[in-house]
């Protein structure tokens, strides 16, 4: 008798070992990610994608671990396959944009970001790092036109103001730009008073004439 409850308790264990679904598991992965335990977090992950290879949190995750290890083709994989699983996941489009603006291709992360804004039309920081990408490829009126609409979601985002007032600068606008940049300091930013200080007094400010 007592030889049969170890035997049903063994089978229980396994039984519930194997119930864990792949969101448990994912759970699980995403609870040791938060505590910075990646490896424990990457073989959660991997046992929910055995169970469900569907599962598209997963591979986000999972590729998020291994953007944070600096495994930048291993990320964008998994979220290849996370956005190929589920079209509609705007956090893995605005991840996989991060990877490549790391990589360099900013016309790549633009498309990425501008997905997931066509899914999430108030993703602040899809608007803010499509911003950032197109600043790099010196397209200043669209970037500006990004922050605008950051601004127009979240009337009092600093960053917003900060890299609008600089592209505004580098467009030619010199005085709507130190506009945003004292808007930025008035709201806290103590680097915008510096650009201020480096951009805005200078002797010939044509765009005030």
């Amino acid at each position: 008798m007592k030889r049969y409850r170890v035997i049903l308790g063994l089978v229980f264990i396994s039984t519930g070992a194997f119930s864990q679904s792949a969101k448990d598991l994912t759970q699980t992965g995403r609870d040791l990610y938060e505590k910075n335990e990646f490896m424990e977090a990457i073989l959660n992950l991997n046992k929910a994608i055995q169970i469900d290879p569907n599962y598209s949190p997963a591979y986000y995750l999972r590729g998020n671990i291994k953007d944070n290890f600096e495994d930048r083709h291993g990320a964008m994989k998994d979220y290849n396959i996370a956005v190929e699983k589920n079209p509609k996941f705007a956090d893995a489009f605005f991840a996989r944009g991060n990877v490549k603006m790391k990589l360099q291709d900013y016309y790549g992360a633009i498309a990425d970001y501008s997905s997931a804004i066509s899914i999430n039309e108030n993703y602040i920081e899809a608007y803010f790092n499509r911003g950032k990408a197109k600043q790099f490829l010196q397209a200043y009126e669209d970037a500006i036109n990004d922050c605008t609409k950051i601004i127009q979601i979240k009337p009092n985002n600093i960053d917003a103001y900060y890299m609008r007032g600089i592209l505004r600068i580098n467009f030619g606008d010199l005085k709507n730009g130190c506009l945003d940049l004292s808007k930025a300091g008035e709201l806290g930013d103590h680097k915008a008073y510096e650009s201020i200080k480096e951009k805005c007094n200078q002797k010939n400010q044509d765009s005030e004439d």
